[in-house]
């Protein structure tokens, strides 16, 4: 049976992608993870079947979901195909083999499982697993039936944009001259080190068989002398590869973090802040693996060398019996890497997912503890320590079995290698001086073999790793997915004063089969007003204040800055907002949102955020435009006071109030507020309406732009124009005055908020 393709899933969320790729692989075609994970919309809530099958489709595949038992499975399905696996997951079935004995006859399914492998299930064993519903008294499981159409291979394949060994050895290489340094002091202490053994045979041979005290004193005093300079090398040398490992690891994190941060927005959507902080821990393995197992392999090398030709010199039988143990011991431990790659995915999930539990549990204990869920979320915290105990368990087994028929190679080499050496004495072949020191070489020569297994282990560690680290990697950059990094233009410049157009704007969520959050808006947000937001809960009105700030990108429509010409009247100079650099478009944006971040720093970090050298004029004009001036002034460490997570708790009122100052800080020409004021008091809340009133009609300065979502109408009524909202389209436009007098869905939202009769 032809062997299967098998990929590993990246993340939790991605077994359908995954699956996709297999299938794909396996007639013959490559495409990327990105690629694959952008076509089946992977959300919030992961993937569903009709996403896996969209995207098969749109790569020239034919697809047909059914609900089917398993002997249809067996005998009528085109295979491979993929199921659903215990409600929550996605695998591929690539064979199932009947095999006919006297009595009876025996199933065999063989899984592609995206988490675990190729793997192999009776009959019942896989019908536990996918058949979860029963239909006229029989199981049926869901399966997603593909068959490649001729436009499957004349679709172009992605090429994936990876980083290999070859880049990071150049991070390596920009050491060269410590790494040429340390080659010599190699090439010294390998030296000093052979010596040993000639000075240990010429005591035996030559100072005790003629009992020369004088020439033994002579020789241990050489010995003292070559081990005090190997210890001064090995001393020089161990601080130039902290200095190296130190250096490249900060240069690898740093390029990852640079990555990590050019992503767009939607892309932590769907990430697991624990997946995230793993592939950061994976880091630590690559650099160990450059910088420690790497070099440490080299100078081995160098030490197998020169040891080898010595062994050789002294008995060419006891080299070619250490040459065979050894490659039956290498050969040994390559049997069990397939194993330890399994078990290092398994193990990546489970520490991920116990990095979560333990955030969401430190992050979470104020509401745990209000509803009583304190033993609940440690029973699922002490479920996954148990899942990794387990898992230690296996990996302690297979390893147990590696290092037992590791030992019992090297046992019996050197016990047959000490009888050969022995029986050399013997025989008069060769001297006790001449036994010793081959016994040292041999022992010389164990230690850079075993480095090498460590090298092969450590190399398949870093190759997991960097799999992992590239699916970060390989993701569209942010800016890349302007229209200007096409074939258009792309605009780091915004035009002062232009109008924002919104023309048959439509978005849906990731995921196959969401529904469209917003629909067919047309709006039209003049420059230097109030344009304001409302509606009920789930109308889309945040949804769409994210599609301004560029969060996400319209799936329909288009949006425009436009801005009149100076060289006549109702001309206009129009440019798409897809065109414009995200950086350059939020420097000229501030925003309070419901979730903004309160960092662990001082209240003036934390309102200075985008400047290194902060303004103190603009600070005080922040603080005291969002009416926090006060408490700040009322702290023993006023604007040096840390707040946080790891310093003083403040108010949600506090909090929103450090916001707005962040925003008034950055002093933006479009302003963008969402519930920003929910959480005040009406006292407080009064004082900064006013004041910001003051921060945006400015009649001394331009005018700001300000968008407004919000339901209390002591916020929005005082707007140049307001926007009513339901289910994802425009309801209303008009003034407060206009459409209280309409009695539409505002006034309904009035009349609700202030408790009117009807």
């Amino acid at each position: 049976m032809q062997r299967f393709p098998h990929f590993t899933q990246p993340d939790s969320m991605d077994c359908g992608p995954t699956c996709l790729r297999m299938v794909a692989k396996y007639y013959g075609r490559s495409f990327t993870m990105p690629f694959l994970r952008e076509k089946v919309a992977v959300g919030k809530e992961g993937v569903s079947l009709l996403g896996i099958a969209q995207a098969a489709e749109q790569m020239g595949m034919r697809t047909v979901s059914v609900r089917i038992p398993f002997a249809r499975l067996a005998a009528e399905a085109p295979l491979p195909c993929i199921v659903h696996w215990g409600q929550n997951h996605f695998v591929v079935v690539y064979a199932i083999k009947t095999r006919k004995f006297r009595v009876r006859s025996a199933t065999k399914v063989y899984v592609a499982d995206p988490a675990s492998g190729l793997l192999t299930f009776s009959r019942e064993e896989f019908e536990s697993q996918w058949a979860s519903t029963k239909i006229n008294d029989q199981r049926v499981g869901v399966v997603l039936l593909l068959e490649p159409t001729p436009n499957f291979y004349e679709s172009p394949e992605i090429s994936s944009k990876r980083v290999g060994f070859g880049r990071l050895f150049r991070y390596l290489w920009s050491y060269k001259q410590l790494l040429i340094q340390l080659g010599l002091g190699l090439a010294v202490s390998s030296i000093l080190q052979l010596v040993m053994p000639i000075l240990a045979q010429s005591v035996v041979d030559t100072g005790i068989q003629t009992h020369n005290l004088n020439f033994i004193y002579l020789v241990l005093t050489a010995q003292l002398a070559l081990f005090i300079g190997r210890m001064t090398i090995e001393f020089i040398r161990n601080r130039m590869l902290l200095h190296i490992s130190t250096r490249i690891n900060l240069s690898i994190l740093s390029d990852f973090l640079i990555k990590l941060l050019k992503l767009p927005i939607s892309f932590f959507d769907t990430k697991l802040t624990g997946d995230i902080l793993q592939r950061i821990e994976d880091h630590g393995r690559i650099e160990q693996f450059l910088t420690g197992t790497s070099l440490a392999t080299l100078f081995s090398l160098f030490n197998l060398l020169i040891f080898g030709i010595a062994a050789l010199f002294y008995s060419p039988v006891v080299f070619a019996i250490f040459i065979g143990a050894n490659l039956l011991y290498v050969g040994w431990i390559i049997f069990f890497l397939r194993y330890r790659k399994q078990l290092d995915f398994k193990r990546f999930a489970l520490a991920s997912q116990n990095q979560s539990s333990l955030i969401q549990l430190v992050q979470g204990v104020s509401e745990i503890k209000l509803n009583n869920a304190e033993q609940f979320k440690r029973w699922e915290w002490e479920n996954l320590q148990v899942k990794q105990f387990k898992l230690s368990l296996s990996g302690l087994s297979i390893e147990q079995y590696q290092q037992a028929g590791a030992l019992f190679i090297n046992e019996g080499k050197n016990i047959v290698i000490t009888f050969l050496a022995a029986t050399a004495v013997v025989n008069g072949q060769m001297t006790l001086g001449g036994m010793l020191a081959l016994q040292y070489i041999i022992g010389q020569l164990n230690s850079p073999v075993e480095q090498l297994i460590g090298f092969l282990q450590h190399y398949q560690d870093a190759q997991i790793s960097l799999e992992r680290l590239n699916e970060i990697h390989e993701q569209r950059e942010e800016e890349s997915y302007l229209t200007g990094a096409g074939g258009g233009v792309q605009r780091n410049t915004i035009p002062q004063e232009a109008d924002i157009w919104l023309q048959q704007v439509g978005f849906t969520y990731p995921g196959a089969g969401n529904v469209p959050v917003l629909k067919n808006i047309n709006l039209h947000i003049p420059s230097g007003k109030v344009t304001a937001i409302v509606g009920t809960s789930g109308s889309g009105k945040t949804t769409l204040l994210k599609l301004l700030l560029r969060f996400y990108e319209p799936t329909e429509g288009e949006i425009t800055l436009n801005t009149p010409s100076d060289e006549g009247i109702g001309m206009q100079f129009v440019t798409n907002l897809s065109a414009v650099s995200h950086h350059a478009w939020r420097a000229r944006c501030g925003t309070v949102l419901q979730d903004g971040f309160i960092f662990s720093d001082t209240i003036a970090n934390n309102i200075t955020l985008c400047d290194e050298t902060p303004d103190l004029q603009r600070l005080l004009y922040a603080v005291q435009m969002a009416n926090i001036y006060p408490f700040v002034q009322g702290l023993p460490l006023k604007f040096n006071t840390l707040i946080g997570a790891d310093g003083n708790g403040i108010s949600q009122g506090q909090r929103q109030r450090i916001l707005m100052a962040r925003a008034i800080y950055k002093n933006p020409d479009y302003l963008f507020l969402d519930e920003a004021t929910n959480a005040l008091d009406s006292t407080n809340e009064s004082v900064i309406l006013k004041n910001l009133e003051s921060f945006y009609r400015n009649p001394n300065g331009h005018q700001r732009t300000v968008i407004v979502v919000a339901h209390r109408l002591s916020t929005v009524k005082n707007a140049d124009q307001i926007v009513v909202m339901d289910k994802g389209q425009i309801a209303e436009v008009g003034t407060h005055i206009e459409l209280t007098q309409r009695y539409g869905l505002y006034y309904q939202l009035v009349r609700n908020q202030l408790e009117l009769g009807s």
